[in-house]
């Protein structure tokens, strides 16, 4: 019987007589193999799976999962550019459950895949352990992956062969150095990277760390946008950007305001021609949602609004990546990269020399107070706005403490954070389901003719849509008041305060 056992990761190419040099009573013998197939590096744009130490290869018409510890599944099944839940059934697909919905699988990288098979026989010639040895090999890298497998009642054996695999490629489990080895020029995505502070940097140096790092980020997404892989590239531009803007208006007095009020207008100018195409991806990204709040019988409206919407986010899209393929849009962006690689021409502001750890200190607490009193405020009877305004303190909090985390003491922060995501999830929720009723209205109005008629299955689906919508917008609001009062307990308040404030401030 064969006991699944252990994936050793070896940079080039294995060599098994140099492994038998360290064995004693034992030699590795490779048998024979397939031939080399090409192979495409399968991932989303974030490489969750390789961050997860997995790899997804397309060999062909066939799908191989490798991952650590664990069974290597095979399907057939093409990938590239499909979402997990599109494939189709088999063990590849079961294996990937935790897939981000949002995201499609596409290219990262091409290369050549060798499967041998290898034995670890005794000085008698019996065979003692099993394994594979899996070549990846890209245009001018190489990796081997060694699996070994220990057979029942030869488990010193296996011990023997693990502890030699260990001196040459160090210890078993994950898989995540692969990707590294044979693409190391394409740095992994990271939606959210973590900038590295000083204390005592000087706050103007912080914020232009910042605001070059996200614009980075931006920019890593406009290919995706274009090609129109999945809906999550336009998402994490519009993110990026609106932290840049973020920065610009949470560090007030960092910059001169001439020099502040001029960057705010040129990524005001950069996020407006992305608004619509975003609201039309969500509409269409719930679309099944859409479906599952009315009856069957106002279901034919529902299907026309959204065929209009698949048009007019083509429109959009077409539209959008002209404009990122232009020459000025790609001007401008270059000349901001620039200005923020060697910002000595940006005029400092009278908080810019101010330490990061004091600067941080002081917003965070001050944000956090805002948010406390205003959320104190809400009721089942308050306006909305105020509910809208909530959310966006609540951001802007979120995005300080993001900015500043490595300041601080990490479990503190996880924390404070995990209340206030789930406070700030429920108040999207609530301003997604008002926006989507002004959307719905705005939809069929924008509809009517000049008669003020419209069709009678888009209007009674519409009606029925915001119906429902705002019956979901009370419920939300009970949420938000419930959900704040476990932000406001006494130890997360402790917290802020032992963290944030400060005498002097």
């Amino acid at each position: 019987m064969v006991r699944l056992a252990g994936v050793y990761v070896v940079e080039g190419k294995f060599d098994p007589l140099a492994c038998n040099k360290g064995l004693k009573g034992l030699a590795l013998r490779v048998e024979g193999g397939d031939p080399a197939q090409s192979f495409n590096w399968l991932d989303c744009h974030d490489q969750s799976l390789g961050s997860a130490g997995s790899i997804l290869l397309e060999v062909g018409e066939t799908l191989r999962l490798l991952q650590g510890n664990a069974e290597f599944p095979v399907q057939k099944g093409a990938g590239t550019g499909k979402f997990v839940q599109d494939l189709p059934d088999g063990p590849v697909r079961d294996a990937l459950n935790g897939f981000p919905k949002l995201r499609a699988l596409m290219n990262l990288g091409a290369g050549d895949l060798e499967i041998q098979e290898f034995a670890a026989v005794d000085d008698l010639e019996k065979t003692r352990v099993r394994g594979e040895l899996i070549s990846l090999k890209s245009e001018n890298r190489q990796a081997t992956l060694v699996r070994v497998r220990s057979l029942r009642g030869y488990e010193p054996a296996y011990e023997t062969i693990c502890a030699a695999l260990q001196e040459t490629a160090g210890d078993e489990g994950g898989l995540d150095v692969v990707y590294p080895i044979l693409f190391p020029e394409t740095p992994p995505y990271q939606s959210k990277p973590i900038v590295l502070l000083g204390k005592e940097e000087p706050s103007i140096e912080v914020a232009v760390d910042l605001m070059r790092t996200f614009l980075a980020v931006a920019r890593r997404n406009e290919a995706g946008v274009i090609a129109d892989i999945d809906t999550e590239f336009l998402h994490d531009y519009r993110v990026s950007l609106r932290r840049v803007r973020s920065v610009l208006s949470l560090f007030k007095g960092v910059f001169s305001p001439a020099h502040t009020n001029a960057l705010k207008r040129q990524f005001s100018d950069l996020m407006a021609p992305t608004g619509r195409l975003r609201d039309l991806d969500v509409y269409l990204l719930e679309k099944d949602m859409y479906f599952s709040l009315i009856p069957p019988n106002l279901h034919e409206g529902v299907e026309a609004m959204f065929r209009q919407f698949q048009t007019e986010r083509a429109q959009n899209l077409s539209s959008l990546s002209r404009r990122f393929r232009s020459a000025a849009y790609q001007k401008q962006m270059d000349d901001l990269a620039a200005l923020l690689a060697a910002p000595q021409s940006l005029q400092p502001g009278p908080n810019a020399e101010r330490g990061a750890y004091q600067y941080a200190c002081a917003l965070i607490w001050k944000r956090y107070r805002k948010v406390c009193k205003r959320a104190r405020r809400i009721s089942p009877m308050t306006p909305d706005k105020a509910v809208h305004d909530l959310r966006i303190d609540c951001k802007k909090l979120r995005y300080l403490m993001e900015f500043f985390a490595p300041l601080f003491d990490a479990k503190a922060f996880k924390s404070i954070i995990k209340p206030l995501k789930k406070l700030q999830d429920n108040l999207g929720r609530f301003n997604d389901c008002s926006v989507q009723q002004d959307a719905l209205l705005g939809f069929v109005t924008k509809q009517s003719n000049t008669q003020g008629r419209v069709d009678a299955q888009m209007a009674l689906a519409a009606g029925g849509l915001i119906s429902v919508l705002d019956q979901r917008q009370k419920s939300e609001r009970d949420r938000v008041i419930a959900n704040f009062n476990h932000f406001d307990s006494p130890d997360i308040r402790h917290l802020f305060r032992s963290l944030f404030h400060h005498k002097g401030d």
